[in-house]
């Protein structure tokens, strides 16, 4: 309807009552297969006015014989043959290729690479390989294979040009040739024949041959430049770049985030990790975890003909190493496999890298939520075994060791013991009336505590706790509380393994003690032994091996020198040179008589009853002239006597 319309200012060729603008498609699909086919309608649906030819109609018009129109053309001669062997005459492709040759039982060398040039002769389809001269390789080169037809398998069939191609490894004779590429006539004739040609690869290089090369080619030499290992040495020496890093080993099984210090020493670049321990995290005290050497970034780097059974690596195999460019806040580092993340580092190190790299942004990274909060060790309760210090080293290490003394506690305080008088707070009856002697060692803060035996009591008197130190009640194990020379004074309860003893006296040396060291003690526990001693002065009385005024009944006396006198006859049977031995010692100045004092001496060494009434007893029996003397047959015949 508008093609009628002249091309005037205003007039437009567009329908303006066209809907549809979609092109018509020229696929179809027949038998599940796409087809191309002709459109039949125009675009929006536009009907096609001009002629629709199919595929069976445009053949036709291809195939248009003009001999029906202008009639039979002059039938042209027919061409001359032309045999095989002449058409292909001297017509040779060329394909470039190489083999690998093991080379066994030398130091130098591995394996060659020798390259070969395959000739395929279209004439008669012979093949020949050969091997192009290299100077001084020390093997005979040249022809391989001669022109021949090679034999591809055992049915008779023969390698054909169609078999060859880039890229290929071809079998002559149980030799494998790879090849790598061909000349541009090779190439167009494959292309002509209908085959696709495959890219062409490198020839790879003999590395012995190389090595050669390189050796027999023309040194060159470098002058140090401006900053060499000397210059670094007396600038660089003790500075050492330090960064805090984890090790993130949550990957693995049981395995968490652990605190490290990366030392990097800028005047060798070497670079250590230390570990940092804290206190019971239950690893053992190895503070090097990577000892300080240049580390390579890839250690695994090296060329897979490298013994690396046999060698270590050096600088010739290994080039890239860590440098300070390497190590950035917040980057992880993988060091030997193991991954290090660094989240901070010291004033020094930042003011390299801000001096040198020109960085000023060092963010610290908090790792703190990402370690492993490692348990608390708990103390067990401790179960009255042993001393409570040894007991608590069993928790502290796998093998024990003895607790730590004051030795200078222990030299100053030698010797020195406070003795206190104490008796048994119980409830139970038959503990009503025992009274122990409490000794404490100012040497190594233990305790002794022992019972004065009473006759008939139906209680066996002696030792009644070893030498130990005693904590006092409701204190822990992690931090136990001993009983102290502080503690101790007249009216004090001293509980000792739930058994409470009650202070009720002390010997002249506790109060003289306290008074010479008034400064550690209250002035109540000086005054309180002050007067408990006023009170006792009128009734002396030892604690140990002391003089005791005791009511005796009828006979004791007599017992006890009866059995004084068997105590020193079973020594005169058992050994009696010991008997002149014990009256020399205290004859000291030859008069040849002892007196009582001597006696009561001999009884104290042999740890017989002391008495005054018990001594005197002895003496009047062994003293013949009634002076209080005693002569060595005196002594003699009273000690052998029955």
């Amino acid at each position: 309807m508008m093609e009628g319309l002249p091309f005037l200012p205003g007039n437009s060729f567009n329908d303006p009552t066209r809907g549809k603008y979609h092109r018509p498609h020229s696929l179809g699909y027949k038998n599940g297969y796409a087809i191309q086919k002709r459109p039949e309608v125009g675009i929006g649906g536009e009907t096609i006015l001009h002629n629709q030819l199919n595929e069976a109609e445009l053949d036709e018009l291809a195939n248009f014989n003009p001999t029906l129109t202008y009639g039979q053309a002059k039938q042209a001669p027919p061409e001359d043959f032309v045999p095989g062997h002449v058409a292909w005459d001297k017509k040779v492709l060329r394909f470039n290729g190489y083999f690998k040759q093991t080379v066994n039982e030398s130091p130098d060398e591995f394996y060659r690479v020798r390259p070969v040039d395959i000739y395929y002769y279209l004439e008669d389809d012979s093949i020949a390989v050969v091997e192009p001269h290299v100077e001084n390789s020390g093997m005979p080169q040249g022809k391989l294979i001669k022109r021949q037809r090679l034999p591809k398998n055992d049915q008779g069939d023969h390698w054909h040009w169609k078999d060859i191609n880039m890229g290929q490894n071809i079998t002559f004779y149980g030799k494998v040739f790879h090849v790598v590429t061909c000349d541009g006539f090779t190439k167009n004739f494959l292309e002509s024949e209908g085959m696709i040609v495959n890219e062409s690869s490198q020839m790879p290089t003999d590395p012995y041959i190389e090595r050669r090369k390189h050796a027999a080619a023309l040194r060159t030499y470098q002058a140090p430049s401006s900053f060499d290992k000397t210059r670094q040495f007396l600038e660089l020496d003790r500075k050492v770049l330090r960064f805090y890093c984890a090790w993130d080993d949550r990957d693995s099984m049981f395995g968490e985030m652990r605190p490290f210090l990366l030392h990097y020493y800028l005047v060798d670049d070497t670079l250590e990790v230390r570990e940092m321990h804290s206190p019971n995290d239950g690893r053992d005290p190895f503070p090097v975890l990577i000892g300080r050497h240049k580390v390579p970034k890839d250690r695994y780097s090296a060329p897979s003909s490298f013994p690396a059974v046999v060698m270590e690596l050096s600088d010739h195999e290994v080039k890239n190493y860590f440098t300070p460019k390497d190590f950035t806040i917040g980057k992880t580092v993988s060091i030997y496999g193991r991954r290090f993340i660094l989240y901070d580092c010291d004033n020094f190190t930042k003011a390299f890298y801000y001096h040198n790299f020109g960085l000023t942004d060092f963010n610290t990274v908090d790792v703190k939520g990402l370690t492993k909060n490692l348990p608390k060790m708990e103390i067990p309760p401790y179960n009255n075994f042993g001393s409570m210090e040894d007991s608590l080293q069993s928790c502290l290490s796998l093998v024990p060791q003895p607790p730590k003394k004051d030795f200078i506690k222990m030299l100053e305080n030698d010797h020195k013991v406070l003795r206190f008088e104490a008796i048994m707070d119980s409830v139970r009856p038959e503990d009503t009336g025992r009274r122990f002697i409490l000794a404490y060692r100012l040497a190594d803060d233990m305790m002794t505590i022992y019972e004065s035996p009473v006759r008939n009591s139906g209680i066996i008197g002696g030792k009644f706790l070893e030498r130990t130190r005693v904590a006092k009640p409701g204190t822990t194990p992690e931090k136990p509380e001993f009983y102290g020379p502080q503690d101790f004074h007249i009216g004090a309860v001293v509980e000792v393994f739930k058994h409470r003893f009650i202070i009720v006296g002390a010997d002249a040396y506790v109060l003289h003690y306290m008074q010479e060291h008034s400064g550690q003690f209250p002035e109540q526990t000086i005054q309180s032994l002050r007067e408990a001693l006023g009170r006792s002065q009128a009734q002396k009385e030892v604690v140990k091996g002391g003089l005791m005024k005791v009511k005796r009944a009828e006979g004791d006396l007599e017992n006890l020198v009866r059995q004084v006198r068997a105590q020193l006859k079973k020594i005169a049977i058992t050994d009696k040179s010991r008997v002149d031995e014990m009256f020399l010692r205290y004859d000291s100045d030859r008069t040849g008589y002892i007196d009582c004092n001597n006696m009561r001496d001999l009884c104290r060494r042999l740890q017989l009853p002391v008495d005054d009434d018990v001594i005197e007893a002895l003496v009047s029996q062994c003293s013949v002239d009634g002076q209080g003397r005693i002569s060595l047959e005196d002594f003699r015949r009273f000690v052998e006597s029955s």
